[in-house]
């Protein structure tokens, strides 16, 4: 049974959640811009440390962990809700103890690390102390696996690890890299990769390039081209057991679809909010823009399509509470599928009603856009998914063998003379048409 209603303490915990992002979080957008990535000097670490203790003070810190970790092991529909609200600026994630790529690394360090790795990693992971890297995809052929060549020899006690890596995210500011490689080059990809997790200063380890995205500023921490030359690693370096890489990637990968999912409804929201302030406020050719067609058109397409996409992510969210995240592998693709659609059609149509100040960094909207773009990208191409999805789904059908689709009336025809034989001798003719009187 389906049930979307909220009990009062959680919706006070909402209310205060955007009530405190509005009022103490947006603002630090403007103040410290492209720095959320960045370790925090002694400017922003004032204004930072306070607002995460509040945050901590009101139970909501790192709230998709268990309370084991300092999380409250909230449920997946809860955590859409505050993901809503968390979304419509980047810096409430870093403030909240969720950002990208941090919690997905957090979350397989604590199902596959052992207690040397989470005491070493996590918990300043967790404390928000330092930065973490998931160093998977490489240059020459993007997130497939399948054609790999980083990979990792062991030798005695120790693995030595060899390879380029390409769009490490925060690898120029991380403290702590997981790296997947090739372990075993005669097995097949899903089981000859393995995980490993080594501090970012290990010998070997060397950050050719770092590249920002269109619209970032210069300073931001972008993505960088790493490269693993002869980096010996104890075997303990090792993350879960060899073989189990890709198994990792995936687990990681899952999760951090969803809470995208999540965050693109209040990307979505804030943007269809600046374009009705925008509509109303805004008087061209005698008339306020909301008063145009277009524009009414362009509010009411962006309305219904995020009602829809928020109402999915809240059902796919509830399917993962009551089925677990396994049984509802297709709902999750398609959410995967559907989320840079929805991020780039609704932000497009706020940048048109804004004209050219929207295309500028005096708003979000650009780097809306741009996060679209990339969400089309991330954790799989949308073409895989949408590969994955029809083959899918096609299991659950079967090829007809007649001359006629399944679907069809001669089909159905066929099986009402066999299915009521014994009550018409024959298909009755249509009646025939009526007459006016």
């Amino acid at each position: 049974m389906f049930d979307f209603s909220i009990d009062q303490e959680f919706q006070a915990q909402l209310d205060w959640t955007r009530a405190f992002v509005d009022e103490h979080v947006t603002p630090l957008e403007s103040l410290f811009r492209d720095c959320e990535f960045l370790p925090l000097d002694e400017t922003r670490r004032k204004i930072i440390e306070p607002l995460r203790q509040q945050v901590r003070d009101r139970g909501l810190w790192a709230a998709h962990l268990g309370p084991e970790l300092g999380g409250q092991g909230m449920s997946v529909t809860k955590l859409a809700l505050l993901n809503e609200i968390l979304g419509r600026v980047l810096w409430a994630s870093l403030v909240f103890g969720t950002q990208a790529p941090d919690t997905g690394n957090a979350e397989i360090l604590s199902r596959f690390g052992t207690a040397e790795q989470k005491e070493r990693y996590l918990r300043p992971l967790l404390d928000g102390d330092i930065f973490s890297c998931f160093s998977m995809t490489e240059p020459q052929g993007g997130s497939d696996p399948r054609v790999f060549t980083t990979v990792a020899r062991r030798d005695g006690d120790e693995w030595v690890l060899d390879g380029l890596k390409y769009w490490s995210s925060n690898a120029s500011v991380a403290s702590v890299f997981l790296v997947l490689a090739i372990t075993d080059p005669e097995a097949p990809v899903h089981q000859g990769t393995s995980m490993f997790v080594l501090p970012a200063d290990t010998p070997g380890v060397r950050i050719e390039a770092v590249h920002n995205t269109m619209g970032s500023a210069p300073w931001a921490s972008g993505h960088s081209l790493v490269r693993y030359e002869g980096v010996r690693l104890p075997a303990d370096a090792m993350l879960g057991e060899p073989g189990t890489g890709f198994h990792i990637a995936q687990a990681r990968l899952a999760g951090g679809r969803i809470h995208h999912a999540m965050r693109a409804v209040g990307m979505c929201q804030r943007a269809i909010d600046m374009m009705c302030e925008r509509a109303l406020s805004r008087y061209t050719a005698g008339s306020a823009l909301s008063e145009k067609q277009f524009v009414q058109g362009y509010i009411a397409d962006s309305y219904t399509e995020l009602m829809a996409f928020r109402w999915s992510v809240r059902y796919v969210s509830w399917l993962i509470d009551t089925q677990g995240g396994d049984a509802c592998r297709r709902e999750i693709a398609a959410l995967k599928i559907s989320t840079p659609k929805v991020i780039e059609s609704i932000v497009r149509r706020a940048i048109q009603v804004h004209g050219g100040l929207g295309t500028t960094d005096q708003l979000s909207l650009a780097s809306s856009l741009m996060a679209g773009v990339i969400l089309g990208l991330a954790d799989g191409p949308t073409e895989i998914h949408k590969l994955n999805l029809a083959r899918n789904v096609l299991k659950d059908y079967t090829a007809t063998d007649g001359m006629w689709p399944s679907d069809s009336r001669p089909s159905h025809l066929a099986t009402a003379a066999e299915r009521y034989a014994g009550v018409l001798p024959e298909i009755p003719p249509p009646p025939p048409p009526s007459r006016a009187t």
